[in-house]
C-alpha cells in the first residue's frame, strides 16, 4: 500500500528490511540482545516516514468516507492512511509513530516523529520501545479486525502477499454475499479462485480507478 510513497517492506527486498535481517531488528529476541540497535532501526524508519507523503491509493480510500462507511485494516505500521484523511484505521502490527512501556503495554505515547532513546521511560519507570508487533508476538487487534471483515458488504484487499499470518486469514472472512476485490500488481496464488474480482495494478493506480467505476457505490 505504501510502496509508491517510497516506503519499502521486508518482503520486497529478499527477506531484508532496509538491509537488515528481520530477526535482528523485529523480534523480542533482537530487543533483548541489542535494544539500541532496534531503537535506531525504528528511529530511521520514523525519520523516513516523515520524508514521504500519502499516495493516490491512500487518498482514494480516504475520499470513500464521503460515500460509504469505511474501515481500514492495515498490516503497515506507517501513518499514511491517517495523513491522507482516513478516520477509522486499525493497525494490526502497531504504529511506528508511537512508543509503549516495556512494563505496561497500556502506556502509549505519540512520538510525532521524535526518536526513542535508551533511558526514555514511562511514568512508571519502564523503558520505552516501539509500539509495533514483532515476529513471535501476539496480534492484539486481530479479533476486532476479524469482526469488521466478517460484516463487510465490500472487501477490498490491497497489495498483500497473503503470506503473513494471522493477518492473511482476514482476506477470506467476508460474508458469502460480500463483493470481494483484490488489488495487486502481482496477484498471489492464494488470491485466485476465491470469488475475488482481480485488479492487476498498484494501489496508487488501481484504487482510484476502482472507486471511479460506475458499478462502485457513489
Amino acid at each position: 500500500m505504501s510502496a509508491e510513497s517510497g516506503l519499502r517492506t521486508f518482503r520486497d527486498s529478499g527477506g531484508l528490511w532496509e538491509g537488515q535481517r528481520v530477526e535482528e531488528v523485529a523480534t523480542p529476541e533482537a530487543w533483548a540482545r541489542d535494544p539500541e540497535r532496534v531503537l535506531e532501526f525504528y528511529n530511521q524508519r520514523r525519520r523516513q516516514l516523515y520524508a514521504v507523503e500519502p499516495n493516490a491509493g491512500h487518498r482514494a480510500l480516504a475520499s470513500l468516507e464521503t460515500r460509504c462507511e469505511v474501515a481500514i485494516v492495515t498490516q503497515n505500521i506507517d501513518n499514511l492512511h491517517e495523513r491522507a484523511g482516513s478516520s477509522r484505521v486499525i493497525h494490526l502490527h502497531g504504529e511506528l509513530d508511537m512508543a509503549r512501556s516495556v512494563i505496561d503495554e497500556r502506556l502509549l505515547y505519540r512520538l510525532e516523529g521524535r526518536d526513542i532513546r535508551m533511558g526514555d521511560r514511562c511514568e512508571r519507570g519502564g523503558q520505552l520501545r516501539p509500539h509495533v508487533v514483532w515476529f513471535g508476538e501476539m496480534v492484539p487487534e486481530f479479533e476486532r479486525a476479524a469482526a469488521l471483515v466478517s460484516s463487510a458488504e465490500i472487501l477490498i484487499v490491497v497489495g498483500t502477499s497473503l503470506q503473513v499470518y494471522p493477518a492473511a486469514t482476514l482476506a477470506f472472512l467476508a460474508p458469502a454475499g460480500a463483493r470481494k476485490i483484490l488489488v495487486n500488481p502481482d496477484i498471489p496464488d492464494a488470491g485466485r479462485g476465491h470469488d475475488f474480482e482481480l485488479i492487476e495494478a498498484t494501489a496508487a493506480k488501481g484504487l482510484p480507478d476502482l472507486i471511479s467505476r460506475p458499478d462502485f457505490p457513489h
